[in-house]
């Protein structure tokens, strides 16, 4: 059958994609379809039809699903942020581990594993420690619109800290008052470009301005306006200078404004120096639960040596370092070695090394040295593991590889591989890292076959 854009049809949603729109499908076809969920009839019209699949907009809701709720956040609707908020919680973790098992069997050929519950949090808002937020023109701060890179503006989000909501309506006061644009992104024209609000458990905010250039009008009226409020602790206030046109947020420059130079965060007993650029776990609640369960599948007796590869500013490391005899923190990034190295300081660990480098390249030379690597941790960005990496941890042929994953997708493509060169998948725990939203965190035990 041939479809045609603008044609209207009616579906059953029996599946939510990995970016929040519902799946059904229409004599065997797939549609992607916005605005609907998991368990709706709904009546949809077909605004892009590609070769094996299609996407389309709803327009009515026949038939609500029996899975659905009012979503607590005004903005819902229009905003991108929070793509389930309509979805009963319990329904949220089912379609997670629904996802991970899908991705699993169709894309690893993984099957007959042993995949958990997915693990939920008992309050479902106010849990992210760090806001971005696009700024525009006419003053706007919020997110994109559903489906669009229009700004749609907020004044509030309630998957942030309190923390975000004042220091957006400080910055919207200070860009009306002294009249700053925000960038306009048609016309490439205008000043400050997105918002960042990094806040940590004593509720202390690093703000971190990205604009266009290193011009800042009225920089002393902001760093008073903002450090002589009553509501936040601001402890720290960044420029960051993004001068290019993409979907990256940050640029190559960091301006101090005012205050500290790091931010003070912790997971469990360890303390952390996060600065403008590093990553950390959005959600410190539910990161301890994953670290935990990390070090949990690799069971250690103290006399291990374990490679914690994309080790980032050094959290895993340091996390699993009491347990461990020996632990090898791997980053390519220099400047998040360089706060790894700090966080060792300030934490006194002393059986972690940090290593500069390339993980596919520093494994074999801990081969070559003679070190023998117990166990493997890797926590990958999205795009997973580099396949030159793969070939690295099967050289090194460690007893356990323990697989944190942001994207199930991807996941599911290295455990194939994995699973290809003699390991085999012994148990599965998907981890809600971001309640309200289709993303899963999940971590995988692997051993030697």
């Amino acid at each position: 059958m041939e479809y045609k854009v603008g044609e209207k049809i009616e579906i059953e949603i029996t599946d939510i994609s990995n970016e929040g729109m519902g799946v059904g499908k229409h004599n065997g076809f797939t549609f992607f379809i916005e605005g609907c969920t998991i368990g709706d009839k709904v009546l949809f019209e077909i605004i892009k039809v590609k070769k094996n699949f299609g996407i389309g907009k709803t327009i009515e809701i026949i038939q609500p699903s029996p899975y659905r709720q009012e979503p607590a956040c005004e903005y819902f609707h229009q905003c991108d942020g929070c793509e389930l908020q309509d979805l009963k919680y319990e329904k949220q973790l089912e379609l997670k581990k629904d996802l991970v098992i899908n991705n699993l069997e169709r894309i690893g050929r993984i099957k007959d594993v042993s995949v958990r519950d997915t693990i939920g949090m008992d309050y479902l808002y106010r849990y992210r420690n760090k806001g971005e937020f696009k700024v525009g023109k006419a003053y706007e701060i919020g997110y994109y619109k559903r489906g669009s890179h229009e700004i749609y503006p907020i004044d509030r989000s309630i998957i942030q800290k309190e923390t975000a909501d004042i220091v957006i309506r400080y910055i919207k006061e200070y860009m009306k008052k002294y009249k700053v644009e925000g960038y306009d992104r048609k016309s490439k024209k205008g000043v400050i470009k997105n918002l960042i609000v990094r806040t940590n458990r004593y509720n202390q905010v690093m703000v971190i301005l990205v604009t266009i250039s290193e011009r800042l009008p009225y920089k002393k009226e902001l760093i008073d306006m903002l450090i002589n409020q009553k509501e936040v602790q601001v402890v720290s206030i960044y420029q960051n200078i993004n001068k290019k046109d993409t979907s990256v947020i940050l640029g190559p420059k960091d301006i101090k404004l005012y205050g500290e130079d790091r931010l003070i965060d912790y997971i469990g007993e360890y303390k952390f120096l996060i600065s403008p650029k590093s990553f950390f776990q959005v959600n410190p609640i539910q990161t301890e639960i994953l670290y935990d369960k990390v070090v949990e599948y690799l069971n250690l007796t103290g006399n291990e040596t374990v490679a914690d590869l994309y080790c980032g500013i050094g959290t895993i490391s340091l996390y699993i370092s009491k347990y461990a005899r020996k632990v090898y923190g791997v980053e390519v990034v220099k400047e998040a070695i360089e706060d790894a190295y700090e966080n060792k300081r300030l934490n006194g660990v002393d059986n972690v090394e940090f290593i500069l480098g390339k993980s596919e390249d520093i494994l074999p030379q801990l081969n070559d040295k003679g070190i023998k690597i117990d166990a493997i941790v890797v926590d990958p960005p999205r795009k997973g593991l580099d396949k030159l990496l793969i070939d690295s941890i099967l050289e090194a042929n460690p007893e356990k590889i323990v697989y944190v994953s942001c994207n199930p997708s991807t996941l599911a493509r290295d455990l194939g591989y994995l699973v290809e060169e003699g390991y085999r998948v012994v148990e599965v725990q998907p981890v809600d890292m971001f309640p309200q939203t289709a993303h899963v965190e999940t971590v995988v035990l692997m051993s030697r076959k």
